[in-house]
């Protein structure tokens, strides 16, 4: 697994200026359009807009008008991409996803910016902890979380070929760059970024930072294998049921509510497998948040290396 060696000098960049860079890439394809609501500059579209002005369409505070002109673009052979905040795309327009786009496989790909809480300052009706919840029960709907600013451009170059819906989410502050260049990204396959055999931490989003730098902290003392998850819809059934056999202990962290999220898929797929493993999740626990800087709410409610560390101390007794 190509990854930065030193988790100490790592490159700090943002997943939306990596979203925006590789959506002017694809826009030289001429079915490539993108939709906005009035969120250009911090969906980072407006390169895409510039430069392809003919194939952008600003729509204005309107969120469910914007979903359902996708969802003809897409019926019209075309590949849109949605952009907006997490909690209004999905949060608001989530009737037009299910029923417009959903129910007829349309090939609209939608980017929820500012998920968690990358809407800090804004209170909890702008911070997106549910986006996942909402939207991986919809059938025909594969839902991606990467990494960092190089996993958001592998992502992006994936889902614009995939026939289908697709929701991508993605976090607002310049979070650390683990992934490089050279690392392999497949939808539906997790990514084993570092071997352990007493504990099987899996994470996704902004969270993987968290989970390596956790694992490393406890090297010498506890084993943790660490998994990526990017794709939590198909999720990777087989790798998540490897990892729970070998360890016999998980533990969950994404940014994101603890019900619904990536911690419930995996329970899903231990229950349904019959795989007995003690198991903690971190998260966003049943709570919303307040206005905050988003590094200051991700430590107030329990999403930082120091709550990993201490769930996995927990299920070793170490």
């Amino acid at each position: 697994m190509q990854l930065v060696e030193d988790l100490d000098r790592v490159e700090v960049k943002a997943m939306r200026d990596g979203y925006g860079e590789v959506l002017l890439e694809l826009g030289k394809d001429e079915r490539m359009w993108v939709v906005v609501a009035d969120l250009m500059e911090s969906t980072r579209v407006k390169d895409f807009a510039k430069h392809y002005p003919d194939r952008f369409v600003e729509m204005g505070i309107a969120e469910q008008n914007m979903m359902g002109v996708a969802a003809g673009m897409a019926l019209e052979g075309k590949i849109p991409f949605v952009n907006s905040f997490a909690c209004f795309s999905p949060g608001r327009n989530y009737d037009q996803l299910r029923v417009s786009v959903c129910v007829g496989k349309a090939n609209v790909k939608v980017v929820g910016g500012h998920a968690g809480a990358g809407n800090g300052e804004d209170g909890a009706n702008q911070q997106s902890f549910e986006d996942v919840g909402m939207v991986r029960s919809l059938p025909n709907l594969v839902v991606v979380s990467p990494a960092d600013y190089e996993q958001v451009k592998r992502a992006t170059r994936a889902i614009v070929v995939h026939e289908g819906p697709v929701y991508m989410r993605m976090t607002a502050p310049a979070r650390p760059v683990v992934t490089s260049k050279m690392t392999p990204f497949v939808l539906g396959k997790a990514q084993v970024l570092r071997r352990g055999g007493e504990v099987g931490l899996i994470v996704s989003g902004a969270m993987v930072y968290e989970g390596l730098r956790a694992a490393e902290e406890l090297s010498g003392k506890v084993d943790v294998e660490v998994i990526n998850i990017h794709t939590i819809k198909p999720i990777d059934e087989s790798e998540i049921i490897r990892v729970a056999q070998k360890c016999k202990r998980v533990v969950v962290a994404e940014e994101h509510q603890i019900i619904g999220g990536l911690g419930s898929a995996v329970a899903e797929v231990l229950v349904k497998e019959g795989v007995g493993v003690k198991m903690r999740m971190v998260g966003m626990s049943d709570v919303f948040g307040e206005s905050g800087k988003p590094e200051e709410l991700l430590v107030k409610y329990g999403m930082s290396k120091e709550v990993i560390i201490k769930a996995i101390r927990e299920l070793v007794g170490k």
